[in-house]
């Protein structure tokens, strides 16, 4: 097995420092808050040496971005329940889940704090942004696929997310009654 084999080895060595960069990110941020921490502070904290973080994410922009994307992806994947209706549905109440889990609060500050932090956060942040309606487009594209009239990525951003992350900015709650209606406006 060659070196590139190796990297991409699910569950190897590189797997592991990942989230152990990761999880010192969140140690961090929940310690000290967005901004009061360096690379060096994070590699630190996960027992790796700085110029590892610099090499695999390039900056502390990258990095976060990455923390936000990994646990987006993890705790609210694109469903695909086989309707249009289903997958929305599911998709939102998997975001609310996560942002008003014990980190929630946290990502959704955090997605905020990059695109106010410089060039680098604004690129980072945008890469983020992007990814993710990359994938919510995959699940439009779907239903479309399927003969279903979907609305477009940012139709769901304005109308299903934006609603939901103004409520935990401002430490609204939320039921999932209140989730479900911001699926059927939107549908």
């Amino acid at each position: 097995m060659n070196e590139r084999q190796r990297a991409r080895r699910p569950g190897g060595r590189s797997a592991r420092v990942g989230a152990e960069v990761h999880q010192a990110v969140i140690d961090l941020i929940n310690e000290r808050g967005y901004g009061n921490f360096t690379v060096g502070q994070v590699a630190a904290r996960a027992g790796v040496a700085d110029s590892s973080i610099y090499r695999r994410w390039g900056s502390l922009e990258n990095l976060l971005s990455d923390v936000v994307l990994t646990r987006l992806n993890a705790q609210s994947p694109m469903p695909d329940t086989g309707s249009l209706a289903g997958d929305l549905r599911t998709y939102a109440a998997n975001v609310a889940r996560e942002i008003t889990g014990p980190d929630g609060l946290l990502l959704v500050r955090l997605a905020v704090a990059l695109s106010s932090s410089g060039q680098q956060g604004l690129e980072a942040s945008e890469e983020l942004r992007a990814e993710r309606t990359r994938q919510l487009q995959s699940m439009l594209d779907r239903a479309r696929e399927r003969g279903e009239n979907a609305p477009d990525a940012l139709g769901v951003l304005d109308h299903i997310l934006a609603p939901m992350y103004i409520r935990v900015l401002f430490g609204m709650e939320f039921t999932p009654d209140y989730v479900d209606g911001l699926v059927d406006r939107m549908l």
